[in-house]
């Protein structure tokens, strides 16, 4: 597959593969995308940044980019990379993943994560489940999952309740004040 076109509400967002001379920026990108939204939120007096002082570690999108059923793509606006998403897919249970969606923030508010999302739903119509998940402070992608996208929280993670939704390899990795939602979307 080497490009879906969206139709709908953005016909100038497509989504591409990720390949392989693109993958540091596309990291570097996300990190940035992730980092806007924590200090948007915080300033720069943060204190849920992993290693290196970044919201989401090198590791952690690596291990979703290298994962077994990951698919990761860019979005392309008008043939400009200004985003990307990492999936997984289980097709034999007919569950999906939503690992990491990320817009570049110059073009925020445009529409082009929920075109994008459009698209990831018509890759995999076979999926019957998705899920992903945000910090809860991240009240942009909250309102964007939950009233954009129609998924629904189903679980919050935090020191009282890790919930057993959270993946074993996350558990390590897990901060006593780590607070998350889970998203599910049932679809119809």
């Amino acid at each position: 597959m080497s490009r879906i076109t969206m139709k709908a509400n953005h016909p100038n967002v497509i989504l591409v593969p990720l390949q392989p001379d693109d993958r540091e920026q596309f990291i570097l990108d996300n990190q940035r995308a992730f980092k806007y939204g924590a200090t948007q939120e915080f300033g720069m007096r943060d204190d849920h940044f992993e290693k290196d002082g970044e919201i989401i570690s090198r590791a952690t999108i690596e291990q979703s980019i290298d994962g077994e059923n990951a698919e990761a793509y860019r979005i392309l606006l008008d043939g400009e990379k200004v985003g990307g998403a990492i999936i997984s897919v289980d097709k034999a249970f007919l569950r999906g993943e939503l690992e990491l969606l990320f817009v570049n923030p110059e073009v925020h508010s445009k529409g082009i994560g929920y075109a994008a999302w459009c698209l990831i739903e018509k890759l995999h119509p076979e999926i019957i489940v998705w899920e992903t998940c945000t910090p809860y402070f991240e009240k942009r992608n909250i309102h964007f999952y939950v009233n954009r996208c129609g998924f629904h929280i189903v679980e919050f993670w935090n020191k009282h309740f890790r919930g057993p939704a959270i993946p074993e390899e996350e558990v390590g990795n897990w901060h006593e004040d780590d607070e998350m939602f889970l998203f599910m979307k049932v679809m119809r």
